[in-house]
């Protein structure tokens, strides 16, 4: 028998010094088989005093929470998004003043098992897929209640971000088939997520990152119509036209078409690690024009220049065979070679550098493109340890962490794949059937058990840009508007449409974590459509929508910020692109050749 005291955080933190509301922490079992020490560790935070430690059937209508960060098996959300505490680079700790426990009860898991200070037996232990992640999770969550009872009766809200987009699914669907499931499920909220297949999130809205951001390619209309031209012939050319029929169509996986992205640069992509220059070596065995003796900036331009020309000079109807359907790779190299900031991030660094010895290389490996937030070209960027802090052992004391493993931001995949990268496998290694393969038949069970689902993504997010979750997951929308929503501050926020028991929001000025960038607006976010039921933007019938509709928001694309900001570390400059620029795009956009429609 355990009690709520036994995880209350008593003991200091160290370099917290500001007040927080009482916390508790520890590792509960999932209860597996034949597998004690697999645990869930977890630290949740009360929003008032003792609402926490309620008895079975008090607070019965306050909602909680738990988020879960994605990677595959990343856990560092309470650091840098929307937890209470927050890590700045001189490693000082600061209270966040949009922490999501200021609202309800909240809870941030290192989650499957083996990540963080979750533990896992080491033989056999580990999720072997994304079926036996949710069946952990139903066990830690079955422990979870007993310790704090009144948490079995109130309303649950499963939230995270990324690759939580495979988590949340699975979780609520083992929920769904559960007979006497232990948490109240109401609502489920997925950030950014990589519900899709590798091309569907990553390569397939890769010419709606360009129309966002035209800056990535100087504008360069000739560039763009390239990229068209690919996108249509990996048939990645989908658009949103409501309703659709039928069912969504498979894609081409880039690695039918390249032979370039081999397992080491997806394994290390997988763990979100800086693969550009794994990349970049690949890039310098297969580089074009190969002049290995050539040494001088000039020929270096000249050859760009020549890699240009081959770019934008292809016939129409070929395919690229060196990028294949690699088009966010190409996009990024794009911009690396020829695109201010990206190009000059390190315009004097030494011809001779390891990597860069061949000159002819389309690919400058000491270059940076912020996947996350588009308009971020600092370089390189101060990335505040998490370690440091949660492996001092004033920190394990405190929160009850097991001493026997040190915490760390990430982990490889541990489900026993052999991260087979051959076309059709997963690129991170997870064995498990993608989460859109069953994602309409979740909505539906969503729909029966009374639980709203709720989609948002940030306009700044290239990764994971928000054209694949619009596509691939509003799939059921009878048809497509845009109404604005704003912040507390009444400034324009982003969009919003619900339609039936699904929500879609996208962030203006958000890149890949939402409540990283836009914290305040994540805040209103979580108040009135993850806890509350606000309305606006609903479709009703007769086709009339709660707040009106707003036709400037229409479209598939809402144009990101003018200025894009670069420089080392925190010492930043701007750039700005010049307001003729930005309306000749726009103009340009306005009568481009329309993508395909299904």
């Amino acid at each position: 028998m355990v009690f709520p005291q036994d995880f209350e955080v008593k003991v200091p933190l160290p370099n917290v010094t500001d007040y927080l509301t009482r916390s508790f922490a520890g590792s509960i079992s999932t209860n597996r088989a034949g597998h004690p020490n697999d645990t869930l560790f977890f630290w949740g935070f009360e929003k008032e005093n003792g609402s926490l430690t309620a008895p079975d059937g008090e607070l019965i209508h306050e909602p909680w929470l738990i988020w879960l960060n994605g990677g595959p098996v990343f856990t560092d959300s309470s650091w840098r998004l929307n937890g209470p505490l927050q890590l700045k680079p001189d490693y000082s700790i600061v209270q966040n003043n949009y922490s999501w426990s200021k609202q309800l009860d909240a809870f941030w898991l290192d989650q499957p098992v083996g990540t963080g200070f979750s533990t896992a037996d080491s033989k056999g232990g580990y999720a072997n897929g994304q079926e036996q992640m949710a069946e952990d999770f139903l066990g830690f969550l079955s422990n979870l209640v007993k310790v704090f009872p009144s948490l079995a009766k109130r309303p649950f809200l499963l939230t995270g971000e990324s690759y939580a987009g495979q988590y949340i699914p699975y979780i609520a669907k083992e929920i769904f088939s559960s007979r006497n499931p232990p948490v109240n499920l109401r609502k489920l909220a997925i950030g950014d997520g990589a519900i899709g297949s590798f091309a569907a999130y990553e390569e397939l809205p890769t010419v709606s990152v360009l129309e966002t951001y035209p800056q990535i390619i100087n504008f360069d209309t000739d560039v763009y119509n390239y990229f068209k031209t690919q996108e249509h012939l990996c048939k990645y050319d989908l658009n949103l036209t409501y309703p659709q029929r039928g069912r969504f169509p498979s894609l081409i996986d880039p690695r039918q078409t390249s032979n370039l992205f081999g397992p080491a640069v997806l394994q290390a992509k997988s763990a979100k690690s800086s693969w550009h220059s794994t990349i970049a070596q690949k890039f310098a065995k297969h580089s074009r024009n190969s002049n290995p003796h050539a040494r001088n900036i000039n020929k270096r331009e000249e050859k760009r220049q020549q890699w240009k020309r081959d770019l934008t000079g292809r016939p129409n109807g070929t395919l690229d065979p060196f990028y294949g359907c690699f088009l966010w790779e190409e996009m990024t190299d794009y911009a690396l070679n020829f695109s201010f900031p990206w190009s000059t991030l390190f315009s004097s660094y030494p011809v001779t550098h390891a990597v860069d010895t061949d000159i002819t290389s389309p690919f400058r490996a000491n270059g940076q493109f912020d996947a996350y937030f588009v308009p971020d070209v600092l370089n390189p960027e101060v990335a505040p340890d998490a370690s440091v802090f949660m492996n001092d052992n004033r920190t394990r004391t405190a929160l009850h962490a097991p001493k026997s493993k040190d915490w760390a931001e990430s982990i490889q995949y541990p489900s026993g794949s052999t991260f087979d990268q051959s076309p059709g496998a997963n690129v991170f290694g997870d064995p498990s059937l993608e989460s859109a393969a069953f994602f309409t038949e979740l909505a539906a069970n969503a729909s029966a058990h009374n639980v709203s689902i709720i989609l948002y993504s940030g306009d700044d997010d290239a990764l994971v840009a928000h054209l694949g979750t619009e596509e691939y997951d509003l799939w059921g929308y009878s048809r497509i508007h845009s109404q604005a929503v704003h912040g507390d501050d009444g400034n324009f926020a982003g969009i919003v449409h619900q339609e039936r028991n699904l929500i879609y929001v996208l962030f203006i000025g958000a890149g890949h974590q939402v409540p990283q960038y836009q914290p305040a607006n994540a805040y209103v976010f979580l108040r009135e459509y993850v806890i509350g039921f606000n309305t606006t933007g609903l479709v009703l019938p007769y086709s009339t929508v709660v707040g009106g509709e707003d036709p400037k928001l229409a479209g598939d694309i809402i144009p990101g910020t003018s200025v894009i900001f670069y420089g080392s570390s925190t010492t930043a400059s701007s750039t700005v692109a010049p307001s003729a620029s930005l309306a000749a795009w726009a103009s340009f956009l306005a009568t481009a050749t329309p993508t395909k429609r299904l």
